[in-house]
C-alpha cells in the first residue's frame, strides 16, 4: 500500500481557512492525501467556520487551532499551501517541505457587518476553498495517473 501524502495547510490563527481547507481536503482527497493544518498565530476556532462546514455536513466540533510549531522540522509534508498572505510573507523556511503552495483566501473573519453578512462572506469564501480543492485534487489524480 502507499503512503499518502502529508499536506499542510497554513495560515495565520488556524481559525478559519486552514481549517475549511484541511476538511475539504479529506473530503475530496482522504484517500491520497493525510492532512493538517496550523497557525502562525493560532485562534480558536472561529465560531462562524464550524456553522458554515456544518450547513454542507462537515462536523468540525473536533477541530482544534495548533501552532506552525508542532510541526516545524518534526514532519515532512510534501505539500505545504498557505492560504492566506501574511501567512505566506511571514512563514518561516520550512525544512522538510517538497513543495510550497500559495493560495490567497480572503479572511472571513476580518468581514465587517452584521451576521447575515458576515455568514455570506464565510459562506462565499467556503465555497471558494472547496472549489480549489476540489479543482486541485482533480488534476492531482489526472497526474498521476500516467
Amino acid at each position: 500500500m502507499e503512503r499518502k501524502i502529508k499536506v499542510l495547510f497554513l495560515c495565520t490563527g488556524n481559525s478559519a481557512r486552514s481549517q475549511m481547507a484541511e476538511a475539504f481536503l479529506r473530503r475530496y482527497g482522504g484517500d491520497l492525501f493525510e492532512v493538517y493544518s496550523a497557525g502562525l498565530e493560532p485562534k480558536d476556532i472561529n465560531p462562524y467556520t464550524l456553522r458554515v462546514m456544518g450547513e454542507i455536513g462537515l462536523d468540525m466540533r473536533d477541530h482544534y487551532a495548533k501552532p506552525v510549531s508542532q510541526f516545524l522540522g518534526r514532519t515532512h509534508f510534501g505539500y505545504l499551501i498557505t492560504v492566506c498572505t501574511k501567512a505566506e510573507e511571514l512563514c518561516p523556511v520550512f525544512p522538510g517541505v517538497s513543495q510550497r503552495m500559495f493560495w490567497p483566501f480572503e479572511d472571513p473573519a476580518a468581514y465587517e457587518g452584521g451576521d447575515e453578512e458576515k455568514l455570506r462572506k464565510f459562506r462565499e469564501v467556503r465555497d471558494q476553498i472547496e472549489k480549489k480543492v476540489r479543482n486541485w485534487v482533480q488534476e492531482f489524480r489526472e497526474e498521476t495517473k500516467h
